[in-house]
């Protein structure tokens, strides 16, 4: 009785405790900083509506017809009828495209987790001969632009026969100087004497990776894999020139060719583009809490 007694005690104590912040509970008894508090947060909620907006406005002009999308100037339409969303599905015929993205996000997030994190292991821990050249070279690579690099990197994908598939797409994520850069300076924070101890149990380095170092950096891990996802999901370019018009076109392929024809109305891609947008909206309302915490956490790792 007496355990639960404190425990409750325990809380009740720390719900009391005043919030360490840039505005405290006891400046909220200000009046001036209640108005200045109300007027910070009315700021907030209309960049809330106006970034919002598009994304509803796109949504809802979906559940028009072509008629009413064309003279109606209302928001909202004048029936939610989701038959049409279900037609404009089977006329795009998206599962498959679905099903292609999903591979290629798969790949992606293998290949920019591991490889990127193998050199990243070796320019900030291991350290071999020369690495300094490497690490320059690393980011060097940021200073050219994606646009310049892509017809080098296209050609070699047709000189090696590596067209109308998704494997480019997987190597092109685990080359990426950026997630390079996020790996190493994290990996640089980590304490070395864990490394060390590693290495005195007689761990190899390819399982200090694997079993250390990844473990231990979960947090950016996570954020690599997020940015992976979100780069897999909507490039457009490498995949077109890549995967063309075959059989495994991702949903960014597929929405560019649908709406190039003849055929296509307004209204159809409209809601085509409300397919393409379903996923990357509902991984940030998975993911957001964590790459929140795992960003602040990796700001004060060390």
């Amino acid at each position: 009785m007496s355990s639960s007694y404190k425990s409750i005690r325990k809380r009740i104590d720390q719900s009391r405790k005043p919030r360490i912040g840039i505005i405290r509970d006891f400046d909220l008894r200000s009046p001036g900083v209640k108005v200045s508090v109300g007027v910070i947060n009315l700021l907030c909620i209309f960049i809330v509506i106006i970034s919002l907006f598009p994304i509803l406005w796109v949504a809802l002009a979906g559940f028009k017809d072509l008629r009413e999308f064309m003279s109606s100037t209302y928001l909202f339409p004048e029936s939610f009828d989701f038959s049409m969303y279900i037609r404009t599905w089977t006329q795009l015929n998206i599962t498959r495209n679905y099903i292609n993205s999903l591979y290629v996000i798969i790949g992606s997030v293998v290949c920019a987790l591991v490889f990127n994190g193998l050199l990243a292991y070796g320019l900030a821990i291991l350290k071999p001969k020369g690495y300094t050249i490497v690490s320059k070279l690393v980011m060097f690579s940021l200073l050219i632009p994606a646009t310049i690099s892509l017809v080098p990197l296209f050609m070699n994908i047709q000189y090696f026969g590596m067209g109308g598939f998704f494997t480019p797409l997987w190597l092109a994520a685990g080359a990426n100087a950026f997630f390079v850069v996020l790996f190493r300076q994290f990996f640089e924070s980590l304490p070395i004497s864990i490394i060390e101890a590693s290495r005195i149990d007689g761990c190899s380095p390819l399982n200090t990776f694997m079993k250390i170092v990844m473990p231990l950096s979960k947090p950016i891990v996570i954020v690599v894999t997020i940015f992976a996802i979100t780069g897999a999901w909507s490039d457009f370019l490498l995949p077109f020139l890549v995967l063309g018009n075959g059989p495994y076109q991702t949903v960014m392929v597929r929405l560019f060719i649908f709406s190039t024809e003849q055929t296509i109305n307004a209204d159809d891609l409209m809601r085509a583009v409300v397919f393409s947008m379903v996923p990357p909206i509902i991984i940030f309302f998975v993911f957001q809490k964590w790459l929140t915490e795992n960003i602040v956490s990796a700001g004060i790792k060390g």
